[in-house]
């Protein structure tokens, strides 16, 4: 594993990189680079369209000024971003706090300035809610935002999840073993070790039974299953499948309610392979939120699965945000 990039430097290059960058925080930064390209370009689609009325933003003149003027929603994407990445780290430290509140109180300060303990759902509910707030200030259509972010919002959770597999912060799976993985499977997708993780380089099978009370059931584990890689894939496919579906004919907050279903059926298979305490009715904090996103994607997906009559173009130039 990768904790840091000069983990990396040091094995392929034989230097260590002078800046202690991690590979974790680096995964996030691509994902909210990625997710704001692919926001940027679905809410500049739908504002050619009319879907999605002008606001006043800084935007760049022809002699590479700042002045303020009526343009895309687009040009607020990056703000937008800064407050994903601010108020996401936020909630998902918050959330993954109440997940394991007994190691929270066993080490309070160890757990808030550790680079690792990071509760994705966490992130994306204070994240959104502070977005959502700030678009309804600009006069940004928020449902026509939700469904333009969808499939960047989706990619960008598959691509953070790397960063959890880079770094080994614990968000991997229950005990595995080599001698049961089916012969088209490579090893290394069945089962990890994750040498040098970030969590004092500790066997993650003795850090399941340890920090997390997981014995393993196997007689002969070989590791854990590297979950985080399985999220990528299923995440990146499904990013896929929201992009191709972007310009449905339905009501706005169709496709947001369809990121919904697809997050929480995702996230709750998944953690039946993974290491997480019991919250309430025997499914631990991920699943119950799990449930949640899947029955308001539902619900939403009821309310909004009707056709909506053909929006009238607004010829209104797109201009670079500042």
């Amino acid at each position: 594993m990768y904790p840091r990039i000069s983990d990396l430097t040091r094995d392929l290059f034989g230097f260590d990189f002078p800046i202690p960058l991690y590979s974790f925080g680096l995964m996030v930064a691509v994902a909210i680079l990625v997710a704001t390209a692919m926001t940027r370009v679905e809410v500049d689609r739908r504002y050619a369209l009319g879907l999605m009325r002008p606001v006043r933003a800084k935007v760049k003149d022809e002699k590479g000024r700042d002045r303020v003027a009526t343009t895309s929603p687009s040009a607020l994407l990056w703000n937008m971003a800064l407050m994903a990445g601010g108020f996401g780290v936020l909630g998902a430290k918050l959330f993954h706090i109440i997940d394991y509140w007994d190691e929270f109180t066993a080490d309070p300060l160890g757990m808030i300035f550790s680079g690792s303990g990071l509760t994705v759902y966490g992130g994306i509910l204070v994240a959104g809610l502070a977005i959502l707030w700030y678009a309804k200030r600009k006069g940004v259509d928020r449902a026509h935002l939700a469904d333009a972010t969808a499939p960047g919002l989706l990619l960008a959770y598959g691509i953070g999840r790397i960063g959890c597999y880079l770094s080994g912060d614990g968000d991997w799976g229950v005990c595995s073993s080599l001698a049961d993985k089916p012969g088209w499977i490579p090893g290394w997708l069945w089962s990890e070790t994750f040498p040098r993780n970030m969590l004092g380089q500790m066997d993650p099978v003795v850090y399941n039974a340890t920090q997390r009370g997981a014995e393993c059931a196997l007689a002969n584990p070989t590791g854990v299953y590297p979950t985080m890689l399985y999220e990528f894939a299923m995440a990146a496919v499904l990013a896929g499948v929201l992009w191709a579906l972007r310009k449905n004919p339905f009501k706005a907050g169709w496709l947001i309610s369809l990121y919904a279903v697809f997050a929480g059926a995702e996230r709750f298979l998944i953690e039946f392979i993974r290491v997480n305490p019991d919250a309430a009715f025997g499914l631990p904090q991920s699943q119950l939120i799990s449930i949640g996103f899947m029955v308001a994607g539902a619900v939403g997906l009821a309310l909004t699965t009707r056709r909506t009559d053909a929006p009238t173009p607004t010829p209104a130039p797109v201009a670079a945000a500042g």
